[in-house]
């Protein structure tokens, strides 16, 4: 992250309280009274129709009736505004099945909201302006940390950064998909440009909560397995929307299988036969052969498709595409048999040609893997003999086939991805 914030910065309180007032001016907040089933655990008010046999949906406890007076956000006032804004942007909300769900809760009345608590019963969160006997509500509150992060409504980060994509899990979609955009309404600041819905990883227990207490630490994982395998396997194995399973198991298979085994060896493979029959200099292609030209072809369509999804959240298609054409290099190698050309002097034209696309090939992956696995990237980078130099341009610029310089010297290093062995697997 660029910028750690905490709600209980003095910057983010000046923000929500001034955010406040300015609503509470406008007449977009009254006082009233309310009576509601009441989770404790999640401090808000539940409907009937938002929980599971008669429990909270994420704490599976019966909510508590509870009466109270407080201050209200006119959420209602802007229901035919929000229908109509996800009606004429129908990629604002995504995948299509929560933006369908939110249509579909929105066709019954819009209740206000509830944006107070009173301190005789919570004695934390930022005081209101107006009323210094209540907190505010945490999901009013903790919404607008999107904009007081940017050192809104002047600093020049939120002017460069809003509107901003929001990427969510699906148990927190409501409060985002409805009462943020109504608040940037009353407001007056532009909504954001998309909200991304992710599902859950799960264990075999379910659904991975901090509340449940069945969580897998992201720190540990990467310690063990490395950050980048970690990256990648979490970025591979969801599909955009849905819910993925985790375990040991799976994350292992996929770094021996995808990065040991595919581009690990595929990259191991084509620097060691250009030090072997080149000196670790990238040689100059002749001319392309079908086999080569398939080759070319094929990479500069997966780049395409690659930065078509990878912007839609679509980061297990975009791999999967990328890895395909990784399968296509390795029968690219099995095909040219490099090693027999090696022994032919009238094919050194065509063992240059060879290298060169494979080099190439191995180019092109590294910059796409740039924003999966970063350091791996970078490794490839070096090796290939470009250093940071891959990094300095803008992506249309390195993705132009033939921009490996001839005559540039490679260099060595370790395995980029060790397979992970049977005792560094989960126990069963």
């Amino acid at each position: 992250y660029d910028n750690y914030l905490r709600t209980t910065d003095p910057a983010h309180v000046h923000v929500v309280q001034e955010v406040l007032q300015r609503v509470h001016e406008s007449g977009d907040i009254y006082f009233g009274e309310y009576g509601g089933l009441y989770c404790f655990g999640c401090e808000c008010f539940y409907l009937e129709r938002d929980l599971v046999d008669g429990r909270c949906p994420d704490h599976k406890v019966a909510p508590t009736y509870l009466k109270e007076e407080n201050y209200f956000f006119r959420m209602s006032k802007y229901q035919d505004w929000l229908i109509d804004f996800i009606h004429t942007h129908p990629d604002w909300i995504r995948p299509e099945r929560y933006r369908n769900e939110m249509l579909a809760f929105l066709q019954e009345p819009l209740e206000d909201l509830c944006l107070s608590r009173p301190k005789s019963r919570m004695d934390w969160g930022i005081t209101l302006p107006f009323d210094d006997r209540y907190v505010t509500y945490v999901w009013f509150d903790a919404l607008i940390n999107y904009l007081s992060g940017l050192d809104y409504p002047e600093g020049s980060a939120y002017k460069k950064f809003w509107p901003a994509q929001h990427l969510i899990a699906k148990d927190i979609l409501k409060p985002h998909a409805i009462y943020w955009p109504t608040m940037l309404r009353a407001m007056g600041v532009a909504p954001f440009t998309n909200l991304n819905v992710h599902g859950y990883w799960q264990m075999a227990a379910g659904k991975m909560s901090k509340s449940l207490g069945n969580v897998v630490a992201p720190r540990t994982l990467a310690a063990r397995f490395g950050v980048d395998q970690v990256r990648y396997f979490f970025l591979r194995e969801m599909v955009f929307g849905l819910d993925a399973n985790f375990s040991e198991a799976a994350l292992t298979t996929r770094i021996n299988a995808d990065l040991a085994n595919d581009l690990g060896n595929l990259f191991a493979r084509s620097l060691g036969m250009a030090f072997k029959y080149r000196q670790g200099v990238a040689p100059a292609p002749g001319e392309a052969a079908t086999l080569d030209q398939e080759v070319v072809t094929a990479v500069q369509a997966m780049a395409a498709d690659f930065l078509r999804l990878f912007p839609a959240m679509e980061f297990g298609r975009a791999l999967a595409h990328l890895w395909e054409v990784i399968g296509t290099l390795n029968r690219y190698i099995v095909a040219t048999a490099p090693w027999e050309l090696a022994k032919q002097p009238e094919a050194a034209g065509r063992l240059d040609t060879v290298l060169y696309h494979l080099l190439e090939g191995l180019r092109w992956i590294a910059a796409l893997l740039r924003p999966v696995m970063p350091r791996s990237a970078l490794k490839m980078s070096e090796q290939l003999g470009l250093g940071a130099a891959l990094w300095d341009q803008p992506l249309p610029q390195v993705l132009t086939w033939g921009r490996l310089m001839p005559g540039s010297h490679l260099a060595k290093g370790p395995a980029l991805f060790p397979r992970i062995e049977a005792e560094a697997k989960a126990a069963p």
